[in-house]
């Protein structure tokens, strides 16, 4: 043990038994919070466990068997607000909550969280919630959705998950946290700082200023300091006590007596009221912000004295002399007790095996989960009776052949309907019906509470839709331009990928959320509304990336991709390209050529077909010279230039990816193995493209012929500009003959420069 660790140690035990104690302001006795003798005593042992399983976990790293050392001293005042909760209020929590862990563990038999916690250090898989791919405090037991080094992320999907409990009351549906519960959200003082701490706050007020319920209370541990930056005295405070829609209240957190106290006070304000709460809580950090950190490089020796002073386990044990709860000796007894106790399990659990190949690290990415009764509760199959109603208003549409965007639109009616726990989210997605009409007529025909035309903020989209999914929802959120999904992108990254990940499968959040970008739209301009990058979605493990080219197969893929949130628990894209939402011609005006017929859903019997089966590549022709691989615009772009390529004599096929993650690597290459030539149009920038994956898998694959050529067409690395100067920067049709010419060895014909529809027709 280091000499700081130690000196931190022996305090304790030294100052008990001199009976040098911190003072404190609080005068409250164990009676006026309604806590007994015993609890109190109770709350004592949980807070020595957290700092001993904290120096417990520097000595197995000194030794090389632990990995992850940020720990909760100073933060153990937690334990106190844990027993003013139930065990079913769902908690998303940061990394110094160790202490709440463990007293939560004690209202639920059978935990066992001193081994947990240890697995975990020691990144056995035999720990019960990341199977060794993380130190995380997380149950499934407990309600704790795993966390690891979250710096407010977490606070979105917390603000989601509040809002979703009464919308599941308001909507007669049962969720999977209980109809009566609060969410608790802890961060510390720095991290209130963070732009997702902000969205999430905000986004809480502006929803309970409008007399929405919000049963949530966030607790802000302020140790004054992060990492080595100082927050300046008395800004938490200035920042929240007079914020409209929230309730301010301040505790010390050094007091488990004062804590308890307040915690009980917001508990009773979020649960009987749907009131949020912040609960400012006063803490010291112990040392240090992990094991590296080298306190003293920046603070000096004194002040870290001064704030080892303050040690909460010195606050609780004054508190135990003060009421004649327990002697020194007791108190000391009871903290070396625990210290043996801790040391003994380590010596167990650094023995546990490790996880051991790739497969078994990646094993809980995409956990194989068997469809259940759970899954299907809320789909309901509609009768064409059942659905006349719903289609009423375009009874004289519906047998006609329609672009992408109404077709779309009619999906999601049909999946709405058959889906009760469906709810759609984003802004003007309602009355207005979004940007594009997509979601037209949605919240006429269900409501204003599952269609929810949110405020301005994607990381609280996001962090609606997170929130919801883990009360059972199946959300489809809408992102209104893919340039703006970099506002929020760590919401899906960090967050809504990562919990099956870190959770070993136990927790997910599945969703679809859709998101209309891609270039060649016209009318709107420029780099915000026609954004032609993907690059943030491609490697995100587990994430599915649909992108439709056409109406038809919009709506098979937006099916298709709620059954893999619903049955298989996933999260998927949609990313829809804005220029062909209205296309309808594909070679000249009128031809119709890119509209089609609404299918109806399939019956219950056809819809039960793996869902992989629908997954695939889809191809147009059956040439054997030329094989063009493209998605979304550049797919519409290859079709037109197959027509003057077959007049120019160059027999080809064009194959529409449609999944862009994971690619269907055996569908590409048995067409690429049909042909001597590929050609890769892709209408994305070519650095950081998915031209580059297919160029790398084809090169790679050992079942590609070696003698295929493959050449590739890419947006320029550049922003896509305003007007007519964006087709300086993006592929054409023109383009995509010249080079599939060379490529086939054929010069082009004079007569090549005809008119083609345009992408973005009507």
């Amino acid at each position: 043990m280091s000499n700081r660790n130690q000196l931190v140690r022996d305090n304790f035990i030294n100052f008990v038994r001199s009976a040098k104690l911190p003072t404190s302001s609080v005068t409250l006795s164990p009676s006026d919070v309604g806590l007994s003798h015993s609890e109190i005593v109770d709350i004592f042992e949980s807070q020595v466990m957290s700092r001993h399983l904290d120096l417990q976990s520097r000595i197995m790293q000194k030794n090389g068997q632990s990995f992850y050392t940020i720990g909760s001293s100073g933060h153990e005042g937690n334990a106190a607000y844990a027993k003013a909760f139930k065990p079913t209020d769902m908690a998303f929590l940061h990394y110094r909550s160790g202490a709440f862990v463990i007293q939560r563990s004690k209202q639920v038999p059978g935990q066992t969280p001193l081994y947990d916690m240890l697995l975990s250090f020691a990144a056995s898989k035999d720990d019960p919630m990341s199977g060794g791919r993380h130190k995380v405090l997380g149950s499934k037991a407990l309600s704790i959705p795993p966390q690891t080094s979250t710096i407010a992320s977490h606070l979105p999907k917390a603000m989601g998950a509040a809002y979703s409990i009464p919308l599941a009351k308001r909507l007669a549906l049962e969720g999977n946290i209980p109809e009566n519960s609060v969410i608790i959200c802890n961060f510390g003082d720095a991290s209130s700082n963070h732009s997702t701490t902000q969205g999430a706050l905000n986004s809480t007020a502006w929803a309970a200023y409008q007399s929405i319920k919000m049963p949530i209370v966030y607790i802000c541990e302020d140790n004054g300091i992060g990492i080595s930056t100082s927050t300046p005295e008395g800004w938490i405070a200035a920042n929240y006590q007079n914020r409209a829609g929230l309730t301010y209240l301040y505790c010390d957190g050094l007091n488990v007596l004062d804590t308890y106290l307040k915690a009980r006070h917001a508990e009773h304000l979020a649960r009987q009221y749907g009131k949020p709460v912040f609960l400012h809580m006063r803490t010291v950090r112990i040392l240090g912000h992990a094991g590296s950190d080298a306190e003293f490089v920046y603070r000096k020796e004194s002040a870290i004295e001064a704030t080892e002073f303050q040690d909460p386990l010195l606050h609780t044990a004054r508190i135990l002399l003060e009421n004649d709860i327990l002697g020194a000796e007791q108190i000391i007894r009871i903290y070396e007790e625990i210290e043996q106790r801790i040391a003994r399990i380590a010596l167990q659990a650094i023995t546990k095996p490790k996880l051991d190949s790739a497969e078994a690290v990646k094993g809980s990415i995409a956990p194989a989960i068997s469809y259940s009764a759970k899954h299907a509760k809320y789909h309901k199959p509609l009768s064409d009776e059942q659905r006349a109603p719903l289609f009423a208003h375009e009874k004289h549409n519906i047998s006609k052949k329609q672009h992408m965007a109404k077709l779309l639109n009619w999906a999601l009616m049909d999946l709405m309907a058959e889906n009760e726990n469906i709810v759609m989210c984003g802004e003007d997605i309602g009355t207005k019906g979004g940007v594009y009409n997509v979601t037209s007529k949605l919240c006429e025909r269900f409501g204003k509470n599952r269609v929810i035309n949110t405020l301005l903020d994607e990381q609280s989209i996001l962090g609606l839709a997170i929130g919801m999914a883990h009360n059972g929802f199946l959300p489809i959120p809408e992102i209104q331009f893919l340039a703006y999904v970099h506002n929020a992108e760590d919401q899906i990254r960090g967050e809504a990928a990562t919990l099956p990940f870190f959770s070993n499968g136990q927790f997910s959040n599945p969703m679809v959320i859709r998101i209309a970008g891609l270039a060649y739209q016209k009318g709107f301009g420029g780099h915000f509304h026609n954004d032609n990058s993907f690059a943030v979605f491609r490697d995100i493990p587990g994430l599915i990336l649909a992108c439709p080219s056409n109406g038809a197969d919009a709506v098979e893929m937006m099916r298709a991709s709620v059954r893999l949130a619903r049955e298989q628990q996933r999260l998927v894209v949609f990313l829809e390209p804005i220029a062909l939402y209205m296309t309808k011609d594909l070679h000249a005006e009128g031809d119709g050529l890119w509209t089609s017929e609404y299918v109806t859903p399939l019956s219950e019997a056809e819809s039960a077909k793996s869902i992989t089966e629908s997954q695939g590549v889809s191809v147009y022709g059956k040439g054997k010279r030329l094989c063009i691989l493209s998605y979304g615009n550049g797919y519409y772009l290859s079709r037109q230039a197959e027509k003057l390529l077959t007049e120019q004599g160059v027999e080809c096929r064009v194959v529409d990816l449609r999944w862009l993650a994971p690619l269907d690597e055996k569908g590409i290459i048995e067409q690429a193995n049909e042909c001597e030539n590929v050609l890769i149009v892709d209408e994305c920038r070519k650095t950081g493209s998915i031209s580059e994956a297919l160029f790398t898998l084809l090169a790679e694959s050992a079942h590609t012929q070696s003698n295929v050529n493959i050449s590739r067409i890419a947006a320029h690395d550049s922003f896509i500009p305003l007007g007519n100067a964006a087709y300086h920067v993006l592929p054409s049709t023109q383009q995509i003959v010249e080079e599939a010419l060379i490529l086939v060895g054929k010069q082009a014909s004079p007569m090549l420069d005809v008119i083609t529809a345009k992408v973005g027709s009507a």
